[in-house]
């Protein structure tokens, strides 16, 4: 099959072109500032002629985006919607990466992929919006896949801050009341690989690493990995850490919807933790 990636440069972008890379597929990666796919006439140019489609492309600042409404919806939102309405013209499969955050994060259970939505953020207002618009242009094509807390080999994230701060200071104080699955993006981007050759049903599906810690248990978990004393790892609260958009309180997600394709749960994530830290923490 011919793949389009978007968001292609970003850390599940990356590894998703390296795992249809080594399954043989043919893959186009669009990186930021190669494809803009909040004009109309490029995303419908661009589509032309792919069997497939997954938009990785996304305005993640989450805080950036409570100053700056107007970028973080004409990528989330327009840009979603955009490419939609290409892929349902040329009769092309999309894929829509999506987030926790479209969820309130004041849950004690896992939510379902049917669960009420109701985003406190601006991102997740704008995410929730793309995946609306997704669903609503390309009924009989679109697949929005949410997943959470990635962390992975390239671009920023939790895991890689921690270990730089492991180098840096005596001590690092990390939350406790924040709850959900860390998640490795290497297993996204094979579930994502794989949800397409299954040819699944279409709908909303939860990509997370199955299990759950906090924040601080994962902060632990990477010194541990280091060689470190974990107990450098002191507990504290969101309080601690003002921020301009709200984080959630609990991002676990549930795993129903894969079902449907006839896949399994994706694995615990201290066993994907496991086999990503030698490649994530490399450089550590």
């Amino acid at each position: 099959m011919l793949w389009l990636v978007t968001g292609a440069g970003g850390m599940l972008g990356r590894d998703l072109c390296a795992i249809l890379g080594e399954r043989g597929e043919d893959v186009t990666a669009a990186r930021h500032g190669e494809m803009d796919i909040t004009d109309a006439a490029t995303v419908d140019a661009a589509v032309h002629g792919y069997d497939v489609v997954v938009n990785a492309a996304a305005y993640t600042d989450v805080d950036g985006a409570e100053r700056d409404v107007e970028t973080a919806r004409a990528v989330n939102t327009t840009g979603a919607s955009l490419l939609a309405t290409a892929c349902a013209r040329h009769r092309v499969r999309l894929v829509h990466i999506s987030t926790d955050y479209v969820f309130d994060g004041m849950a004690t259970t896992p939510y379902r992929t049917d669960a009420p939505t109701a985003p406190r953020s601006i991102y997740g207002q704008t995410k929730l919006a793309g995946e609306q618009a997704v669903l609503a242009d390309h009924p009989n094509g679109a697949t929005v896949v949410r997943t959470a807390w990635l962390y992975g080999r390239h671009g920023r994230n939790f895991v890689t801050t921690m270990a730089r701060l492991a180098r840096e200071r005596d001590h690092v104080d990390v939350v406790t009341d924040q709850r959900g699955q860390p998640t490795w993006s290497h297993d996204v981007a094979v579930r994502i690989a794989d949800l397409v050759e299954a040819d699944a049903p279409t709908g909303i599906y939860h990509a997370t690493n199955t299990g759950q810690t906090t924040w601080y248990g994962l902060a632990r978990a990477v010194f541990s990995q280091l060689g470190l004393d974990p107990d450098r790892v002191r507990e504290t609260t969101t309080d601690n850490f003002p921020s301009l958009a709200p984080r959630p309180a609990y991002s676990v997600l549930d795993h129903d919807g894969w079902r449907r394709a006839g896949l399994g749960p994706m694995r615990a994530w201290e066993a994907a933790f496991a086999a990503a830290a030698p490649v994530v923490l490399a450089d550590f």
